[in-house]
């Protein structure tokens, strides 16, 4: 599903579209090392260096952004993001949003994770679904010990998009019931996204739903934002009623599902969203639909005659490029990361 589109995201490099232009990013990786699992992670933040910037997450479908590769961080501390991707993503597809972040002042990494990433589609890892949330515990106490990025620990934030959001989800403290899921899973869901539910493992077996079930809480978190999750309404109300950090819920408004022109198998639903709303304290959570968004909406902006040339070697799968038809991409981007830096402003208060 979408192998052609996901494999372009190996390409790197291009520059920033003109709506963030005014500051400078510094971008670098690294692996945080481990036998079994070691993780790709990707760093955006705000730098002072004046050296050329580089391109950065472009491809022959879609633009990125421009960094000073392995740029010295500005001075000062901090406050966190951490990106989880989608189902077959990769750190490149929210790079949009780690720039709007980075510039104004956080430091934004975003990992790759095992078994459901572009550079990694291991059917094994990717059944291991409960490591993710652990992926990005993993990374946030390399990043803790890292002084030269002075990250502000009480102002941390994590934010994913589809199987992304189940993920940062995972770390505010919402436990996964597999039974939800697997029970009458056609009837509820449909027989794509069963499919990819047997894909992750979910209801494998007793010892994979017991620890797919467990605690994944990270108390270090202290908000959390949702784009498009899903696998939201394997959660158990109880769990979710029990996260009292901020929470911002963003849907599109536009349910792939539904739409008569989505070929790809695309087991993506608002549905998810919705549910999240219903059942999460009000008091601390925040929702918005865009109205004019389809699931992609939140990847990168696609090129012209994107959609040709992905649909001449995987036809169907030119959806990546689809949003709603009320606005273009860059707009839907700008939308979307000026609600997330508010939320995350008011969240994530300066000491």
């Amino acid at each position: 599903m979408l192998r052609f589109v996901l494999s372009l995201m190996l390409l790197a490099v291009f520059a920033l579209p003109a709506a963030y232009a005014d500051d400078r990013i510094g971008f670098r990786e690294i692996t945080e090392p481990d036998e079994s699992r070691p993780l790709h992670v990707a760093l955006w933040y705000p730098t002072k260096d004046a050296r050329p910037e580089i391109s950065v997450a472009e491809n022959p479908v879609f633009y990125g952004v421009s960094a000073v590769r392995d740029a010295k961080a500005a001075d000062g501390s901090h406050p966190l993001v951490l990106l989880s991707h989608g189902f077959g993503g990769s750190f490149r597809n929210l790079s949009w949003l780690a720039a709007a972040l980075a510039r104004e002042g956080y430091v934004v990494a975003a990992v790759d994770h095992p078994g459901t990433t572009t550079f990694d589609r291991d059917p094994e890892k990717a059944a291991r679904l409960w490591e993710r949330p652990r992926d990005l515990s993993r990374v946030l106490d390399a990043l803790l010990a890292d002084h030269s990025l002075s990250i502000a620990a009480t102002r941390i934030a994590a934010i994913g998009h589809s199987l992304g959001g189940w993920t940062v989800a995972e770390l505010a403290g919402a436990r996964f019931d597999a039974g939800l899921v697997t029970q009458d899973c056609e009837t509820r869901f449909g027989a794509i996204a069963c499919k990819l539910f047997a894909g992750l493992g979910i209801g494998r077996s007793a010892a994979a739903t017991e620890k797919l079930g467990s605690d994944l809480r990270d108390a270090r978190i202290g908000a959390v934002v949702t784009l498009d999750l899903g696998l939201a309404r394997g959660f158990t109300p109880e769990s979710l009623d029990d996260i009292h950090i901020p929470f911002l819920v963003i849907a599109a408004g536009v349910d792939i599902a539904k739409d008569e022109a989505a070929k790809a198998e695309v087991a993506a639903t608002n549905q998810d969203s919705r549910y999240l709303a219903e059942y999460l304290p009000q008091s601390t959570t925040t929702t918005a639909e865009i109205a004019d968004a389809l699931h992609f909406s939140f990847l990168q902006i696609c090129k012209p005659g994107a959609v040709d040339l992905i649909e001449e070697n995987a036809p169907g799968e030119g959806i990546v490029c689809k949003d709603g038809g009320g606005r273009a991409r860059a707009d839907i981007h700008r939308d979307v990361a000026q609600r997330i830096i508010t939320f995350l402003a008011k969240s994530l208060p300066p000491e």
